[in-house]
């Protein structure tokens, strides 16, 4: 495992995170996948979006680079093809009519090989439906982890970057200086409603940053994290609901 490779806990992700893949049903909706299409659904996580595109009627492969997510997505769908590899260096016998992907690529740092990766794996006039985390994106949940963690004596953790987060300009430079076109780019804010109402911001360092609590001592990291809740609490906290502070970046693109 790499150093900036999140650990991803499956129980806590489909007990306490759907909302990954409920947002994403919109951007199906965007893909438009049809009957005759082979389609590749990259950062899959569990598969629930592999499986929607393929009720469509869509020949759908499920592609991510944990294991333990292709494991799980094997498990409850085993109607489709489920692939371990990486973003950043793929290949797929057969090209794709399209590339699906839904809250994955903030966490493939090497942006640019993913890119030529997607593009090598398309069709001509295949086409790329994507979103991920963009600039700004939970500004104020890293803002409190660095904050708290220089305090209490971890300044080399508050270094620790394991996400990706451009901006629109950025990254469409990045997909049309290696043949695409890009078609839509919309940079937006989602307030994203955490499912725990007490803990919620917890539960999401404890599932999204486990790179940066990493090597800490178990009752250190929860007093770590105790703490950035209730730095974040004036923010995050709306109406007896805890919030992530979400930018997304949308962007429908076809190859040249």
């Amino acid at each position: 495992m790499s150093a900036n490779r999140n650990e991803w806990n499956i129980e806590l992700y489909n007990e306490k995170h759907g909302f990954v893949y409920e947002y994403g049903k919109d951007l199906v909706k965007l893909l438009k996948p049809g009957e005759d299409e082979l389609i590749l659904d990259l950062g899959c996580g569990t598969g629930q979006l592999t499986n929607e595109i393929s009720e469509s009627g869509a020949t759908v492969i499920g592609m991510d680079a944990s294991e333990n997510m292709i494991n799980a997505a094997k498990e409850k769908y085993s109607n489709i093809d489920f692939y371990v590899k990486e973003a950043a260096n793929f290949q797929f016998e057969e090209p794709f009519d399209a590339i699906f992907s839904n809250a994955a690529l903030h966490w493939v740092l090497e942006s640019e090989k993913a890119v030529i990766s997607m593009f090598d794996n398309l069709k001509n006039r295949g086409r790329l439906v994507l979103e991920f985390g963009g600039k700004g994106n939970v500004k104020i949940i890293i803002d409190a982890v660095d904050k708290i963690l220089k305090e209490s004596g971890y300044p080399e953790k508050a270094e620790i970057k394991n996400w990706y987060f451009p901006t629109i300009s950025e990254y469409t430079t990045l997909l049309e200086s290696n043949g695409f076109e890009v078609e839509l780019a919309q940079l937006y804010e989602r307030p994203t409603e955490l499912t725990d109402s007490e803990n919620g911001i917890k539960e999401w360092l404890l599932m999204f940053g486990t790179v940066v609590f990493k090597d800490l001592n178990v009752e250190v990291r929860d007093q770590i994290i105790d703490k950035i809740q209730e730095e974040v609490k004036g923010r995050c906290f709306i109406n007896g609901k805890w919030f992530a502070d979400y930018m997304r970046i949308r962007i429908l693109a076809t190859k040249k």
